[in-house]
């Protein structure tokens, strides 16, 4: 026992020594006070000799009553009923507007003086006048009221009967008092503790607590002990700066689709409906431009580019290439200059592949899109998608396939499946889809194909194979946070953040 005393008085800091021999006061604010040392320093040394077994803390809830706003007013001027009853003591009687205004009262305060008084039955009212009723020792003597004031702060659960009567007069009246809810902490001492603070403190005064540059040049150190360190005991939490887990995914991808050859494009969030969907092939009168799937920018129209290439989109459109018949309707360029939050990132590949210059390449991109949908714990109205084209005259869906399998198998998803599917812009096309371990349910990440003739000859030209796909990537991110609600990715809990462990496959 003696050594473990010996140990434990070894190993206490600076803040626990000056607590230790007031920790019979059993309660954190007189130990915080005769130690003289803050309560919060004092809190967390007690939660250490806690862990040290030489104490334990309970928690008490109190409730304190104490002066409100118009309470520390009142202490200092007197309260409404006191400064009426004092004019009335030298008028006797009075009428109710010079009452007011001799007074010095507001509107309020003088319907509730005259309410007190007269319940006491310290005054009468007559014809518009105030009669003092109340004898001299009454108006001398302090009321119930004052005395409770004079004695607050007060514990609510030790209030004494004449207390709890001035209590409910008071608490209806407007910010006199205020109920605060408190937490005591007491102090309970154990077996090991009771024979601690009984021990000589001196010889682990002086005791080293750190070993400094200093120490160690003059030798000084020499002779002395260092302190014992407990490296078992739990301490508050440090929450290091870090990235937001959606942005450390992110950057993640953007990794996988560099190392696999493949350089970032970016554009701005907003688009015409041009490079949103015109360029890519998707009709004017097709469901997903109207308002219901798509946020347009209200009053603002944008310049299209150059003339060639918006008659080769309008060509495309009206009367088709390479052998299509396009969609058989009469374009309108109007349509095409509405500004809107860009629906997908594809409008970034349909740009790209308009400055490309060899006709070759491989691009990704990924960025936040926009769409109308309905809110649920699978669906947002914005959300992450990554993009990526291949342009190479010798590609085929097989390679398509290949390079969705590799990045999604990178990403930790093993168990996908593509299933045919049909999209505006390619052709053939396909869907990609994960299935969830707990909603037991296939979700789709996102579509994929090879561009038609129709986007990429007024694009590039000429039609050559270009693998495209844009998969949405909140999901994926789901899955590795065990995230269950879509919503979550975009909340700002600040507690929450900080538990989310580091992005790291």
């Amino acid at each position: 026992m003696e050594r473990k005393i010996e140990e434990v008085l070894e190993s206490l800091n600076p803040d626990e020594r000056a607590i230790l021999p007031f920790l019979r006061e059993g309660d954190l604010k007189k130990i915080s006070l005769q130690s003289k040392i803050d309560e919060l320093r004092t809190s967390r040394a007690l939660q250490f000799l806690g862990n040290k077994g030489i104490l334990k803390l309970d928690y008490e809830k109190k409730k304190l009553i104490d002066l409100d706003d118009n309470g520390i007013i009142y202490m200092k001027n007197s309260l409404p009923e006191r400064r009426l009853l004092n004019l009335l003591s030298d008028k006797k009687t009075i009428g109710f507007e010079n009452a007011k205004k001799e007074s010095g009262l507001s509107e309020n305060e003088f319907k509730v003086s005259l309410g007190v008084l007269k319940k006491k039955a310290m005054i009468s009212l007559s014809r518009g006048k105030l009669i003092l009723e109340a004898k001299k020792e009454e108006i001398i003597k302090k009321s119930l009221e004052e005395q409770f004031l004079e004695s607050l702060p007060l514990k609510l659960e030790e209030l004494k009967p004449e207390q709890k009567l001035a209590f409910q007069n008071l608490k209806s009246r407007k910010n006199i008092i205020i109920l605060i809810e408190e937490k005591q902490v007491i102090v309970n001492l154990t077996e090991l503790g009771k024979e601690i603070i009984t021990k000589d403190l001196g010889k682990t005064k002086n005791m080293i607590e750190a070993l400094t540059p200093e120490i160690i040049k003059s030798g000084s150190w020499k002779g002395k002990k260092f302190r014992r360190y407990d490296i078992k005991s739990p301490v508050p939490k440090i929450y290091g700066g870090k990235r937001h887990f959606v942005n450390q995914a992110m950057d993640y991808a953007r990794k996988i689709w560099t190392e696999l050859g493949f350089q970032e494009m970016s554009g701005n969030l907003t688009q015409t409906g041009f490079w949103n969907f015109d360029a890519l092939f998707t009709a004017q009168d097709h469901p997903v431009r109207e308002m219901q799937d798509t946020f347009y920018i209200k009053d603002i129209q944008a310049k299209l580019p150059d003339k060639k290439l918006v008659n080769a989109v309008k060509k495309s459109h009206e009367q088709g290439v390479d052998g299509s018949k396009g969609w058989q309707y009469k374009w309108n360029e109007e349509d095409a200059k509405k500004v809107l939050l860009r629906t997908h990132t594809t409008c970034l590949s349909a740009k790209t592949l308009s400055e490309l210059k060899n006709k070759k390449g491989k691009f990704f991109a990924i960025g936040k899109v926009f769409r109308n949908e309905t809110i649920d714990w699978s669906h947002g109205f914005e959300f992450n998608q990554t993009e990526g084209i291949v342009i190479d005259k010798d590609a085929n869906f097989r390679h398509l396939l290949g390079y969705l399998k590799e990045f999604f198998n990178k990403m930790g998803f093993e168990n996908i499946k593509f299933t045919p599917a049909y999209f505006p812009y390619t052709e053939p096309s396909v869907e990609i889809q994960w299935f969830h371990p707990e909603r037991k349910v296939w979700l789709e990440l996102g579509g994929a194909g090879i561009f038609r003739p129709e986007l990429t000859i007024p694009l590039l030209g000429e039609h050559i194979p270009i693998l495209a796909w844009g998969p949405g990537f909140d999901r994926t991110i789901m899955d590795y946070y065990n995230i269950k609600d879509l919503r979550e990715l975009y909340e700002n809990n600040i507690i929450k953040l900080r538990k989310k462990k580091f992005w790291l496959k």
